[in-house]
């Protein structure tokens, strides 16, 4: 594909229409044409912050399958761009796209950290690992500016309650100093997530993310600070990334990573149409392939929703992938674990400091 036709620095490179709405939104060879006359520009390609006011902040998951029970999401909408997002689908209720809007419009919490704070003083609230962020990366570059991460981690330190994170943004180096003190009482742990080891597929796979040399250096810095990290190795797309399971494997536990998780890329709802624009614009030599491998890791669709296997896949393709992952487990990874993390502190502080009686 020629560069220049591509949409710089994002991942989906289109607008899909919004399942919920009657009309969608289409660019035009007509308004191209006419923007490419008058010298105008037909598509800014800024992003957007939006500050919203929800009620809540922590969301019980009731998926069998995900390993969390609670999780919660300082921002809607992801700058980091990756296209295959599962969160993708869920800019749809606020009205957005799932496409280019998921990058491009993103939706800020301020108040997060006092939603958080009131949850955790309740009579009622029994400490339980809450995971940050089970849906939009709490380290995307929004971060960076409005540092309400920072903010909620302050208030789990303050409650002394389990919290964990899932990032692929090297800006939770940024917070060390919150993370060492947690991890005194074993209330932390972290998961990284890197896809690749190449920078050329990072690079138009995730867009906006943090480059794979600095995401290892963060597996390095938070392991060398007592933090355990587990690296998931998500999503694994068959003939883009599935050949490098036991060289990424090796390079994260050589960086003090103590276990590793994979899933294997699913395209429910939209994600199907704008991951097949996207490979067939980026890697048209290979898109047939790598789609008809999915297909057959999905019962014969990109979309799979079946509790138990949506995960893991079925048929060959997926089973080479499980054997690979492993004998990666075995062979760097055996004895390690992450471990369980702490809940017996919070209840004696759930008046923002320690009864005397």
């Amino acid at each position: 594909m020629n560069p220049k036709s591509t949409i710089k620095g994002r991942g989906a490179q289109q607008h899909v229409p919004n399942r919920f709405f009657e009309l969608s939104h289409e660019m035009r060879d007509d308004f191209l044409e006419f923007c490419k006359k008058e010298g105008e520009v037909s598509d800014k390609n800024k992003t957007l912050y939006l500050e919203v006011f929800p009620k809540t902040i922590v969301n019980k998951v009731e998926s069998p399958d995900i390993g969390m029970s609670y999780s919660m999401n300082a921002y809607q909408g992801c700058e980091h761009g990756c296209v295959y997002c599962y969160a993708r689908n869920s800019h749809e209720f606020w009205g957005y796209s799932a496409g280019l809007d998921f990058e491009r419009r993103i939706m800020v919490k301020k108040e997060a950290p006092k939603l958080l704070e009131a949850l955790l003083k309740k009579k009622t609230w029994k400490a339980c690992p809450i995971v940050m962020s089970g849906n939009t990366d709490c380290y995307q570059p929004a971060e960076k500016q409005f540092e309400i991460t920072r903010k909620c981690l302050e208030v789990f330190l303050k409650y002394k309650h389990p919290v964990s994170i899932i990032t692929k943004n090297a800006l939770i180096l940024r917070d060390l100093d919150i993370l060492k003190k947690l991890v005194v009482d074993n209330l932390i742990c972290v998961n990284i997530s890197i896809t690749t080891l190449s920078e050329e597929t990072r690079r138009i796979l995730e867009p906006r993310t943090t480059t794979i040399k600095k995401r290892l250096e963060t597996v390095r810095v938070l392991s060398e600070n007592g933090i355990p990290v587990n690296v998931m190795l998500a999503p694994i797309i068959p003939s883009i990334n599935s050949h490098e399971i036991l060289p990424l494997a090796k390079a994260v536990s050589e960086h003090g990573a103590v276990s590793i998780a994979y899933t294997i890329v699913r395209l429910n709802g939209a994600i199907g149409a704008i991951f097949t624009d996207w490979i067939h614009k980026r890697m048209p030599d290979r898109a047939a392939k790598v789609l008809h491998q999915i297909e057959s890791c999905h019962g014969g669709t990109l979309n799979d929703s079946r509790f138990g296997t949506r995960m893991r896949g079925e048929g060959k393709i997926a089973d080479q992938i499980d054997t690979l992952a492993r004998l990666a487990h075995n062979r760097y990874f055996k004895n390690k674990k992450i471990p369980k993390l702490n809940v017996d502190l919070h209840e004696p502080f759930k008046n923002g400091q320690l009864k005397l009686f």
